[in-house]
């Protein structure tokens, strides 16, 4: 087997931020406050200056921050949240948890984003709110959605998880509507060295609901005024963040011309379906993913290589055991046949042309070979 490439090159990424992040660890080793110190509230003014929102509140992961998103808004169970089942599971899963149930809408079939279209038809008198996907780095149709949200008196709360850094019509994502919640798991183009996320409002009431939430409802020291969570973000983390951060607009902008050195490169190939890039945005592109038929044949044929590959995602959640009763009656067909055939390929902002050249080599003529 040739010498296989990373599929997230954390490594070089970690090179080169090497002193930043020591200095930054280090900090937090020598005050030792752990738990919410300086490095905490510095984090949450740095992203929320970064996004534009008038609040940041840092969480212990992405998952946390869409749970919290929903106890802020006061979800009860048989509550409905429209959303996709294009999507990892934490997007359903945080409004099960709750008592909720997940409304799934059909994606569009070439951004694999939410079909806002047919979000209205989707709402009843039990509808509470909208929760769109942007996914692989992109931002779902946000006007759209946030105007149906307004008609309908909805919260809407953007799964910002991947799309940390990507614009929509001039906003940055997690500031386009009532909420926006990010991970910063390590392999998302901002992330740290372990769980970690964080949410952004500009509602007053709706933030000091927050802050109060992710330390078990507290609003003042062991004074419980709601029913809460653990769900700190902790101070090593957001060090970590804080120095990826200083280099975070370079890393969106080499993952950018990467993402379209690929295009170029994949354009018009036999077998291999590209999604659309909005032209009203711009993708923090978290992953470069493809469409091709024979997936499985394709990603052995480039794990040969040494080239790693990943699926987001081989099931649609109500495909999934744990959700198929709440299938739509329309089965969400694109979902389904996207979940068949989407492929992701190596990327990062450290990834070289040679790399690259490399892995196109290989899935075009793993495409051809399958056709």
């Amino acid at each position: 087997m040739s010498d296989s490439l990373p599929f997230v090159d954390l490594k070089s990424q970690y090179a080169a931020l090497k002193s930043r992040i020591d200095a930054r660890i280090q900090q937090v080793l020598d005050h030792g406050q752990y738990i919410m110190g300086p490095e905490v509230a510095e984090l949450e003014a740095s992203l929320a200056g970064y996004v534009g929102a008038r609040h940041c509140i840092t969480v212990a992961s992405g998952t946390e921050a869409l749970l919290i998103s929903l106890m802020a808004i006061g979800l009860q169970p048989g509550d409905e949240v429209i959303t996709t089942p294009f999507t990892f599971a934490a997007t359903a899963e945080m409004i099960v948890l709750l008592g909720g149930r997940p409304v799934f809408v059909d994606i569009e079939a070439d951004t694999c984003n939410i079909d806002a279209t047919q979000i209205e038809a989707a709402i009843t008198a039990r509808t509470r709110a909208i929760m769109p996907v942007s996914l692989y780095g992109q931002c779902a149709d946000m006007d759209t959605i946030n105007a149906v949200g307004k008609r309908h008196g909805l919260a809407v709360i953007e799964d910002a998880a991947q799309s940390f850094g990507a614009t929509y019509r001039g906003r940055r994502s997690c500031h386009l509507s009532t909420f926006g919640c990010t991970s910063f798991f390590p392999s998302k183009p901002l992330g740290c060295y372990g769980d970690g996320g964080a949410l952004f409002t500009d509602d007053d009431r709706l933030a000091q609901a927050c802050r109060e939430i992710r330390v078990h409802g507290q609003s003042g020291r062991y004074l419980h005024t709601r029913v809460g969570v653990g769900g700190r973000m902790d101070t090593l983390q957001c060090a970590v963040v804080l120095a990826k951060l200083e280099r975070f607009e370079w890393e969106l902008e080499q993952r950018r011309l990467r993402a379209d050195r690929y295009l170029d490169l994949l354009r018009r190939r036999p077998g291999i379906g590209l999604l659309r890039p909005r032209a009203e945005g711009k993708s923090a592109w978290a992953q470069f993913t493809i469409e091709v038929d024979a997936r499985a044949a394709i990603q052995a044929a480039l794990q040969a290589r040494g080239i790693p590959t990943a699926v987001h995602y081989p099931r649609p959640i109500h495909h999934q055991p744990a959700y198929q009763h709440l299938a739509p009656r329309d089965g969400c067909p694109n979902s389904a046949a996207a979940a068949a055939r989407v492929l992701s390929l190596p990327m990062s902002a450290d990834l070289s042309e040679a790399q690259q050249d490399r892995v196109v080599d290989a899935v075009c003529a793993a495409a051809s070979a399958h056709a």
